[in-house]
């Protein structure tokens, strides 16, 4: 009776300051949206395991989940980081190469879309006929992280990849050597720009918490950062573009997917487009796509604030209009009421002072957030539908045809295609339609134009519910295929047929990735993990590589692809580079930036 009351003392003080249970942190504050990943985009545990510990507690602490994090204890943190990827991360064990000078000098892919027009095709380099030729040179591993959704870009026989991990990377192009590293502030998935800004080449780029930054491209020095927007959820998602000694960066909105839960005042942010000195990072200008600041409008069923208008993120790189002085972005949807006519539109900016020269809108009255799906009601438009979340993801084309007549071509979300004519306020020249279009489907992040056709692939992703008790899982038989249309007239010049899964479990032939050109082929990548060649003549598939399975890598780690989203594949001279692995939606993880070279070229 004794020794049990002396041992009642020390059990009471060790629950009291027991660690707390990962597990039960994650069922209670977590699960909500990452056990609900393909609904909510979050990515799911098994893909979480593939993190470090410490990313997982600094993406609580200082990134995207800081708003999250912030509801936690520093032990909170530390259990379901422990829960989710154990105590032990992998580091980067990376072969440094000698040093060496940088130019920009030889091949290049610069950017998102390789020119300022945002073709995203490269005319010199690898051919049509080199393409049977690739093959695997080196793989790299992105430490700790379970997506590769950063865009590898190349210049002066290096490359330049950012991750999700919140490191820059300067590799050499020919052995993966790495020159330096640089830690962002969050993670990082836009797209690189390299340019000349006096005696220096400097690489620009942006983070998941609203910072552009501009390193030295030959040493990774930090020379500036700018934070562009006060607005806690803000986001640089679309890559800056360099022009005339001014930096372009997109801003988006990352109010989406907070507003599940029904606590959360949805919405107050809004897309927009800074201009920033290149040599200093100061604001020139800043205009927003929304004129209005949004204002409360109410309250939802559990009684928190209702704020609006809210949304038109600009998620994809502005294109350069240097004939006219202008710069053209595709916006999103809107978060919450009220609808604004800026919304899933094109809009024209004056290069000089971020004037709106014109808007052309695609589809009215989107408004769309995650707290109203799979039988939540608290974000839901009262007696009307939500959605339909049909925004432009993919940066618009600007083409000039051989008769001079210019093209500005629009791929979306919905599925469409359209073609504008930039001298005349977005007036539609042609329509055409590929796939039904879905908040996941449509085109997502980008088409290809070689200058006499458009090139665009179809997500329309799908799922199913399978197990007891019913579980959300991909389709394997929904969405995907690629598409050509004369860029002057329209016209379906041929289309290739989707993916097909077979018997590979989680699986989509969805074609989500930004696509790529150069002359004669298509390259395309799937969520079902594939990177694929097709003939631009024809459509048929003259390259086919699987990158779901393990690499060991230069810098000494066991990598894994996963289903090819987001980014496309880049070529510069004989080489070509992809990043695979994107589980945001419930796809197949993945950690790796594969090289490819022309055998024997």
């Amino acid at each position: 009776m004794l020794a049990g009351a002396m041992l009642l003392p020390a059990l009471v003080f060790f629950l009291a300051f027991a660690p707390p249970d990962g597990a039960s942190v994650y069922k209670q504050r977590c699960a909500m949206c990452h056990d609900r990943s393909a609904e909510t985009r979050a990515p799911a545990a098994a893909a979480m395991r593939q993190m470090s510990s410490a990313n997982i507690v600094r993406s609580l602490e200082s990134g995207l989940m800081k708003e999250q994090g912030a509801l936690l204890t520093a032990d909170e943190k530390s259990s379901v980081a422990e829960f989710l990827a154990g105590k032990v991360g992998t580091a980067n064990q990376a072969k440094m190469c000698a040093a060496a000078a940088f130019s920009m000098n030889g091949p290049q892919w610069n950017g998102w879309g390789a020119d300022v027009e945002n073709s995203r095709y490269q005319p010199a380099g690898v051919t049509a006929g080199d393409v049977p030729k690739l093959k695997l040179k080196w793989a790299f591993a992105f430490p700790g992280t379970f997506v590769s959704n950063g865009p590898p870009i190349v210049a002066g026989g290096r490359v330049f990849v950012p991750s999700a991990n919140r490191t820059i990377y300067s590799l050499d192009a020919n052995t993966g050597c790495q020159y330096w590293t640089f830690e962002a502030e969050a993670p990082v998935r836009t797209a690189i720009t390299i340019a000349g800004v006096g005696q220096r080449n400097l690489a620009f780029f942006g983070d998941q918490r609203g910072t552009a930054y501009a390193l030295n491209a030959a040493s990774g020095e930090l020379l500036w950062k700018t934070h562009i927007d006060d607005q806690p959820r803000a986001r640089i998602v679309g890559a800056p573009v360099f022009y005339q000694g001014r930096v372009y960066v997109p801003l988006t909105d990352g109010e989406e997917g907070p507003s599940i839960s029904p606590s959360y005042e949805c919405c107050s942010g809004r897309g927009g487009l800074v201009a920033l000195d290149a040599s200093t990072g100061k604001p020139i200008w800043k205009t927003y796509t929304i004129d209005e600041a949004a204002h409360v409008t109410g309250k939802n069923p559990a009684g928190a604030k209702t704020w609006g208008p809210s949304g038109a993120s600009i998620w994809s790189a502005p294109t350069i209009d240097a004939e006219k002085g202008l710069i053209y972005a595709g916006t999103g949807d809107n978060f919450s009421d009220p609808a604004t006519k800026t919304s899933d539109a094109v809009i024209a900016f004056d290069m000089k002072d971020g004037r709106i020269v014109w808007v052309k809108q695609l589809t009215e009255d989107d408004v769309f957030n995650l707290g109203c799906i799979d039988g939540l009601t608290h974000g839901c438009r009262p007696g009307e539908k939500i959605g339909p979340d049909f925004d432009i993801g993919a940066s618009p084309i600007l083409v000039k045809l051989g008769n001079g007549k210019r093209v500005l071509l629009v791929s979306q979300k919905s599925a469409f295609i359209h073609a504008l004519d930039p001298d005349n306020k977005g007036e539609i020249l042609w329509r055409a339609q590929i796939g039904k279009g879905t908040p996941l489907g449509g085109i997502q992040w980008g088409s290809a134009t070689d200058g006499r056709n458009l090139y665009a692939a179809l997500s329309d992703i799908g799922f199913l519910y399978a197990g007891t008790p019913p579980k959300r899982i991909l389709d394997p038989k929904a969405g995907g295929g690629l598409f050509a249309f004369d860029v002057a007239t329209g016209k379906k010049v041929w289309e290739a047929a989707p993916p097909v899964c077979g018997d590979r479990l989680n699986c989509s032939p969805a074609q989500s990735a930004a696509i790529t050109a150069i002359p004669g082929a298509v390259f395309s990548g799937s969520a079902d993990g594939h990177l694929r060649a097709y003939a631009a003549a024809d459509g048929k598939i003259i390259w086919d590589f699987d990158t779901t399975k393990e690499f060991t890598t230069v810098n000494g780690i066991t990598a894994k692809g996963g289903s090819m989203d987001g980014p496309g594949p880049v070529i510069a001279g004989n080489m070509m580079l992809a990043p695979s692995g994107y589980a945001a939606w419930g796809g197949l993880p993945g950690n790796v930036l594969l090289a490819f070279t022309v055998e024997g070229k």
